[in-house]
């Protein structure tokens, strides 16, 4: 299969790597789908926004690297994702361990189809949750609610049978119909790969079922409880590979799947989770660190959300985290005037602005507003600028807690 790397924020043009019209075609129909969010589109390609990750369609596979500075080398960032949605939990760390992170070209969909394969295996060896369902059949045997009128429509000739409503007790119910969809579809994507054995046997060993075109209010109303709580991250894998195969584009002969991954809301969720991991590591602290933290902003439906709010004894830090960087260290108006309107729902005289890049400190800076001092019990708000590495030696870096409560607590 012909693989393509390009980084977020790059541009893709027809005839280059070996893309195509017919790819162009199916990627501007993707993009439509979703509401123009992954990329721009161009009279002659593409220009790659903040989504990253893998597309396949048609026999090309289209790996869009995270990248936060243009003039970083492009190798430095290859692992970039793998390694953040491992540090999320959004990949198993026994499926992406260090033997692939280490591989120059790792496809991240066999990664995700790997770790579905392995969840349904571990199902089927622990013994699928069967369930009571309803079914209108004939029967030799009387059992049930007998239905006279499609008795005698079908059984006229054949007085043996009976036609009835009975319950049955099998493996035939919604949840297993989802997975089995989402394994014909992993099946369809891992046709003449090292994955392709594995998930025939898989298929193989998975009960028979009812075939269904799952729609998203079916995936929304199933719900996990005590009996099938094993079930719970399969499920999720399962959503995510349906709600990613594309049906709208898919009605033609190219095949398509896509998994992507906005990187601002993904650098949100890093630096959260290391924050809260520092927290736990260090109660000598006493930190407190909660996420999207929200307030009524305007009437009674509208609210504000910060990033992560920071709480170390009496004083309370917001942090925004933004994943770009900042042209000339200096951030945008529209930024500084959402950090000032966190600073004053929040009471706090320190609110950060966090990119990632290369260590830098601005210091906090006041916003000159006297009516800040009349209305509340605090100084001047201040906003900071900080900088904070990602990476150490090709791999994210294990300090950046560290380095992060350094910049924000600092004056």
């Amino acid at each position: 299969m012909k693989s393509i790397d390009v980084f977020e924020h790059g541009r893709l043009s027809i005839g280059e790597q070996g893309f195509k019209q017919s790819h162009w075609d199916a990627f501007v129909k993707l993009n439509t789908v979703h509401n123009n969010e992954y990329f721009d589109v161009l009279y002659d390609g593409l220009r790659f926004k903040q989504y990253v990750g893998v597309i396949q369609v048609d026999g090309l596979l289209v790996h869009i690297h995270p990248k936060a500075d243009k003039d970083d080398s492009n190798d430095k960032w290859k692992d970039v994702l793998l390694q953040m949605l491992k540090a999320c939990g959004k990949v198993k760390a026994q499926t992406a361990g260090n033997a692939n992170l280490k591989k120059q070209h790792i496809n991240l969909l066999e990664i995700y189809f790997e770790y579905f394969l392995k969840e349904v295996d571990q199902l089927i060896h622990a013994g699928l949750v069967k369930k009571y369902r309803t079914e209108t059949s004939n029967v030799k045997a009387l059992k049930g609610k007998l239905d006279f009128a499609g008795n005698i429509r079908h059984n006229l000739i054949h007085k043996e049978r009976f036609y009835t409503t009975h319950q049955i007790y099998d493996a035939n119910h919604k949840l297993h119909q989802v997975l089995s969809h989402a394994l014909d579809i992993v099946g369809l994507f891992t046709r003449a790969t090292r994955l392709n054995d594995k998930c025939r046997r898989t298929q193989l060993a998975f009960p028979e079922v009812d075939r269904i075109k799952p729609s998203l209010q079916l995936l929304e109303s199933i719900k996990i409880n005590r009996k099938t709580a094993p079930y719970e991250r399969a499920l999720e894998l399962a959503k995510l590979i349906i709600l990613n195969y594309s049906p709208d584009i898919n009605h033609g002969q190219q095949k398509m799947i896509a998994l992507l991954f906005d990187m601002n809301v993904l650098w949100e969720e890093y630096v959260l989770r290391a924050l809260k991991k520092h927290a736990q590591k260090h109660p000598e602290e006493m930190l407190g660190v909660t996420g999207q933290e929200s307030k009524t902003f305007y009437g009674s439906q509208r609210t504000i959300r910060p990033d992560i709010v920071l709480k170390k004894g009496d004083e309370t830090i917001i942090i925004d985290t933004k994943w770009k960087r900042p042209t000339n260290k200096a951030a945008s108006i529209e930024d500084l005037r959402q950090m000032y309107a966190y600073a004053r729902f929040w009471l706090t005289n320190k609110v950060v602005l966090l990119y990632p890049g290369e260590y830098y400190d601005s210091g906090y800076k006041s916003y000159p507003n006297d009516n800040d001092l009349n209305d509340h019990e605090t100084d001047f708000h201040h906003c900071k600028i900080a900088m904070v590495s990602v990476l150490k030696d090709e791999m994210l870096s294990e300090n950046l807690a560290e380095d992060v409560m350094g910049l924000v607590v600092c004056p």
